[in-house]
Parts: structure tokens; C-alpha cells; sequence
């Protein structure tokens, strides 16, 4: 009776030890359904962002020479990251004037985060959104696909809503 009454102490205390984790952990952070979380601490992004699920479609990041991180999961998530302060009035702006591809209207229009309607030839949709992780400033936004098919209103949102949802970490 006393090995068993000692074993389950051991394995009680084990589990509280564990459960009393570090939260901001990638390995404990709940994803949503269909979504991993990626740790970008590597890439020197203190966050882990909600990737779709790499068993199904290829994980690329790429850290880019002008500074971007670039996150691809299959053809329907291609998102951009860069550290930057952001600015929403001169993105509007530009959003507004493109003589090419045309601004319909903004579908989100939150003061650090946009997705809008534009088409050159049939309807897309994009994305634009600042977040502040610490003492630090991203932008993330959509990337157009290398063939120029543009991604699904379905697609931008699952983006966005990844973006929306970073989890920061505590520096090492």
C-alpha cells in the first residue's frame, strides 16, 4: 500500500509540475482546429504564429535579404512578416490609388488590421495588419501566389485570423 501511495504522489506531483509550465511554450499553446503552432524564435521572431497542419501540405519559412519572413503552407497559406512599424493611413492610400488593380471596398477595417476587395480581372482579396509583440513592431500581409492566382477570401481569412492570434514569448 505505501509503493502504491508513494507512486501515485510521484506521478500526481509530475503532473502538476508539468501542467504548471511555461504557457507562452509552443508545445503547450492550444492551435485551432487544422492548425499547428510554429515557433519562429529561431528566425529571431519572439512568437509562434498558426500554421495549417504540415502533415498535409509543405512547410516553407524563408527568411528574406530585404527582411521579410516569408510562411508557406501549400498553395492556400502565403504570408509575409517583417519588422517594421507599419503604417495603416499610407497603406490605405496606396490601396485606394492602384490604378491596376482596383479597390472595390474593405471587408475588415480595424485600426491596426485591414483586409480588402480589389480585382484586376475577377475579385481577390488581401491583407494588412500591424502587431506589437513586446518591444517590437510586424506587419503581416498576404503574398501573391508566384503564378498570380489570386487566393480565396476563405484563405486571407485564415491568414489574418493567424495573424490576429500570435502568442509571444519571454526572452531567453
Amino acid at each position: 500500500m505505501k509503493k502504491i501511495l508513494t507512486l501515485f504522489s510521484a506521478l500526481t506531483l509530475a503532473f502538476v509540475v508539468h501542467s504548471c509550465g511555461d504557457k507562452n511554450d509552443a508545445k503547450n499553446i492550444e492551435a485551432p482546429a487544422g492548425m499547428v503552432a510554429l515557433d519562429l524564435s529561431k528566425y529571431g521572431k519572439q512568437f509562434s504564429i498558426f500554421v495549417p497542419d504540415t502533415t498535409a501540405a509543405k512547410l516553407e519559412v524563408v527568411e528574406q535579404t530585404w527582411g521579410a519572413l516569408e510562411i508557406k503552407v501549400g498553395k492556400n497559406f502565403q504570408l509575409s512578416i517583417t519588422e517594421d512599424p507599419g503604417d495603416m493611413e499610407l497603406r490605405k492610400s496606396d490601396i485606394k490609388s492602384n490604378d491596376v488593380n482596383i479597390f472595390k471596398s474593405f471587408v475588415v477595417d480595424e485600426p491596426t488590421t485591414i483586409m480588402w476587395e480589389s480585382e484586376i480581372t475577377k475579385p481577390e482579396y488581401h491583407f494588412y495588419s500591424i502587431q506589437k509583440v513586446g518591444a517590437n513592431t510586424y506587419v503581416f500581409e498576404d503574398i501573391v501566389p508566384a503564378d498570380g492566382t489570386p487566393l480565396s477570401k476563405e484563405a486571407i481569412q485564415k491568414m489574418l485570423d493567424s495573424a490576429k492570434s500570435i502568442v509571444g514569448k519571454e526572452k531567453a
